[in-house]
């Protein structure tokens, strides 16, 4: 099983959602997050002054998976996230040792579908 948390752009979320819903896996966490990445942030003006923002807002989603599933997923993610510019954000897949689905107490992939 895999673990993908993608930090995206907060407009990209309702996009990704379906995308994920339409490919199969509608179990996801969505977090509203701050952060940065190279460009440290962005440089604004009001008012004729310029002012440094420096954690951007983003949303973070989280599904867990079955390792055929990574690929195809990974893919429907990119297709919606993408714009092309700076702060696109990222995505990181990371292995799961287990899962437990609590109200059943059943483990494994099985506790992931």
């Amino acid at each position: 099983m895999k673990k993908i948390e993608a930090i995206i752009r907060p407009e990209k979320v309702e996009a990704v959602r379906k995308a994920l819903d339409k490919s199969g896996y509608p179990g996801i966490t969505i977090t509203e997050v701050e952060g940065h990445g190279k460009q440290k942030g962005v440089v604004q003006q009001w008012r004729g002054e310029k002012y440094r923002i420096e954690l951007l807002p983003k949303s973070k989603i989280e599904i867990v998976v079955t390792d055929k599933d990574v690929d195809r997923l990974l893919e429907s993610i990119l297709q919606v996230a993408r714009t092309g510019s700076v702060g696109d954000g990222k995505i990181f897949v990371s292995d799961v040792r287990e899962a437990v689905r609590i109200r059943t107490g059943e483990k494994g992939e099985v506790a992931v579908g």
